[in-house]
């Protein structure tokens, strides 16, 4: 995540699948006399956890942010267990045997430069992802008699509330870059009946779909959809352009999220 400039791509509504999506690109107020740590931690089910830590550089710099070399990075499950990272590359950190579990609650601490800067997450219970369905799209580009479709994950939505979803779909290798968020604020244990709608990525008869589905917990989800209040065009119809909210303390930015991780593929016929 580019926290000098953030190029926005946002289905909306976040609170379902469906919406329009749109690009605005975000200066946040990040010169070199407020320079912070950034934190991109992610932990997914039965893999090992990737931590990347930069820093900000001033809005007139070159987007080159720099690497945090030699941090101290650990992370603790809620059985007691704790590995330290190892630094892959410059300012890249992965566990070697701890692996996303359903359910645990991991602690993550990074020591830097004197600073320390800590974050849980817990990760959630998966909602089976069961198939995807390709009905026609509403939408077709003006002028256009090709058929475009949607992608409708099915899932049933546990009954009770406070699930988190995010999508990632893939189009003949090709990675849908809208930020594709859901809850269950509407349709709370029912069957999904919204689709992904994303105009910038169409999708047409023959291509090849894969569909990753990430079961967030509340933490994580609030990062992501706070993404959206900086947008001018979002539902919120926009704030003053700050930083997205963050379960880490100690003032740095960014994001520490366990999640589940579910893939389907299929063909549109």
């Amino acid at each position: 995540m580019n926290f000098k400039k953030i190029m926005l791509s946002i289905l909306l509504p976040l609170w379902g699948l469906g919406g329009l999506s749109c690009t605005k690109e975000i200066e946040l107020d990040l010169n070199s006399s407020n320079s912070k740590y950034v934190v991109e931690a992610e932990l997914p089910q039965n893999q090992v956890a990737t931590i990347t830590i930069t820093k900000t550089v001033n809005f007139s710099d070159a987007n080159n942010f720099p690497p945090i070399k030699g941090a101290d990075v650990t992370i603790t499950d809620n059985l007691g267990v704790t590995e330290k990272l190892i630094e892959m590359a410059s300012g890249i950190y992965k566990t070697q045997k701890m692996k996303g579990e359903e359910g645990k609650t991991y602690s993550l601490s990074i020591k830097t430069d004197g600073q320390t800067f800590m974050a849980k997450s817990t990760m959630p219970t998966a909602t089976k992802l069961t198939g995807l369905k390709t009905p026609v799209s509403i939408f077709k580009r003006p002028g256009s008699k090709v058929d475009l479709y949607n992608i409708l994950p099915q899932f049933i939505d546990p009954e009770t509330i406070g699930n988190n979803y995010r999508f990632i779909q893939t189009r003949n290798n090709e990675v849908d870059k809208s930020l594709i968020l859901a809850n269950d604020n509407v349709g709370n244990g029912e069957p999904n009946t919204r689709p992904i709608i994303s105009r910038d990525f169409d999708i047409k008869l023959g291509d090849n779909i894969t569909v990753e589905m990430r079961c967030l917990d509340k933490a994580a989800y609030d990062y992501f959809f706070s993404l959206n209040s900086i947008n001018p065009n979002g539902p919120g119809g926009g704030t003053t352009p700050t930083n997205p909210v963050t379960n880490l303390s100690g003032g740095a930015l960014g994001y520490f999220s366990a999640y589940t991780v579910q893939k389907l593929s299929t063909t549109v016929k």
